[in-house]
């Protein structure tokens, strides 16, 4: 039955029309107080400081921590720790009726919970949340924004994705296409490696992610497909954050595609602060960059990323690459960000079929890149050996013996050069390719 229900809710959206775009992001007025919070995070408050408000009703705001000079995450918490323990506190002694009611700070409390009862006290002292500042880095990004914005407008417009999504990469990563999360989320887009690998490459050469290009173009299909699967872009953006099938289940529970209605009532176990969050301050930063002198002042936007691409007919050496198109590799990087570290620092060669970015103007790169190919192609990438630990081997000896230093070993193992070996570790060692091997041991 419920299934059934959910299938008549996303029956009636797609009847509406996938391109019906008019009102196809609608700012609800339930969402009002939230857009209206991540607004003063993006613009009020830079990264020196930020706001302790009520993590379920963002319209509670008990004010503003600031502080000078540059805080770990650690620091961070130390500072704010014990302004967010007094307002606990506070809104404890309201709950239990032993509030000091001259304390100006207490009657501030107060007026933010006029009426409230001493359980609702009790619930919102559990509450207390610290939201650090984003307005330094949001100003960046927009700067930033010049750089991809047109072929995140193409792509999107390819895609049949509101062009107002192109705003998505200030709430995901500021616009900087080598963002990592510590969830391990990276790029543009901020992919997790699950979820990019279906549509991205990502193996030991590359990682897709980090190209802007390739990236919104996953991006566009990903959002595309939460569309069709879930008939709503609200219900399409939340799921990039909560996943699919989680605003699958998020609808199928609460029989509506109402993205105010499972804001405020949904309370599924993995429906956090963040999934909660995610439109509201989408909302609030397609406002920003809608009108950024409003908020900001004039923003001089980089310019569009221009370039020249060509295909790799075969596994390359970076030093022939370099030598034979008179490109410094500090360009080649700067405009192939996918490019993993092995590749710049020569243990990989540059992988077959990669599309490689030039610089604008790159003179007959197609026809140089093929007589590269013909002097110096290897037809095979590199492998990579592994050596199993025996009794009495040594960090020092396994290295001696494969023409490596024990400095170099250690390092590609992670390890300190005085590391002791376990019998049965394995050690990864430099690599080879197929036809070639290691000295005997």
């Amino acid at each position: 039955m419920a299934a059934c229900r959910l299938f008549c809710l996303l029956l009636l959206c797609l009847v509406a029309g996938v391109h019906a775009q008019p009102g196809a992001l609608p700012r609800l007025a339930s969402l009002e107080p939230a857009v209206r919070f991540w607004s003063r995070v993006f613009s009020e408050v830079d990264t020196h400081g930020g706001l302790l408000h009520d993590d379920r009703h963002l319209n509670v705001v008990y004010g503003t921590v600031h502080w000078s000079g540059e805080l770990d995450r650690q620091q961070r918490e130390r500072h704010v720790e014990p302004r967010r323990a007094a307002i606990r506190q506070r809104l404890l002694a309201l709950a239990d009726g032993s509030a000091d009611l001259s304390d100006p700070q207490v009657r501030q409390v107060r007026a933010l919970w006029q009426g409230a009862s001493a359980a609702e006290l009790r619930e919102a002292a559990g509450r207390v949340r610290f939201q650090l500042g984003q307005a330094d880095r949001f100003a960046v990004g927009m700067r930033r924004s010049g750089a991809w914005e047109e072929h995140i407008r193409r792509t999107l417009r390819q895609y049949g994705v509101p062009q107002e999504i192109g705003a998505l990469p200030y709430v995901e990563s500021g616009f900087d296409p080598m963002a990592g999360s510590h969830a391990g989320a990276a790029g543009l887009w901020q992919f997790m490696a699950s979820t990019g690998r279906e549509y991205l490459r990502i193996d030991r050469y590359v990682d897709e992610r980090y190209d802007p290009h390739t990236a919104t173009v996953a991006a566009a299909r990903l959002l595309r497909g939460n569309y069709d699967a879930l008939g709503t872009w609200p219900l399409a953006l939340t799921a990039y954050n909560h996943g699919r099938g989680g605003m699958r289940k998020a609808v199928q529970r609460m029989g509506t595609t109402d993205i105010g209605t499972l804001i405020e009532r949904y309370d599924g176990p993995y429906f956090g602060f963040a999934s909660r969050n995610f439109y509201p301050t989408f909302l609030a930063a397609l406002e920003l960059s809608s009108a950024p002198e409003k908020h900001f002042g004039p923003i001089v936007k980089v310019a569009p990323v221009q370039g020249h691409v060509v295909t790799l007919p075969a596994f390359l050496p970076l030093r022939s690459v370099e030598s034979g198109l008179g490109i410094d590799r500090s360009a080649l990087r700067a405009l192939n960000p996918a490019l993993r570290s092995t590749v710049w620092d020569e243990t990989q060669l540059l992988p077959k079929g990669y599309e490689l970015r030039l610089p604008a103007g790159s003179v007959n790169a197609d026809t140089r890149i093929a007589q590269i190919s013909r002097r110096a192609g290897q037809a095979a990438p590199l492998t990579e050996t592994r050596h199993l630990v025996r009794r009495g081997e040594t960090l020092s000896g396994i290295a001696a013996r494969n023409g490596i230093s024990t400095r170099q070993l250690a390092a590609r193992n992670g390890l300190k050069p005085t590391a002791h070996l376990r019998i049965g570790q394995v050690l990864k060692l430099p690599p080879t390719r197929p036809g070639l091997t290691l000295r005997p041991e």
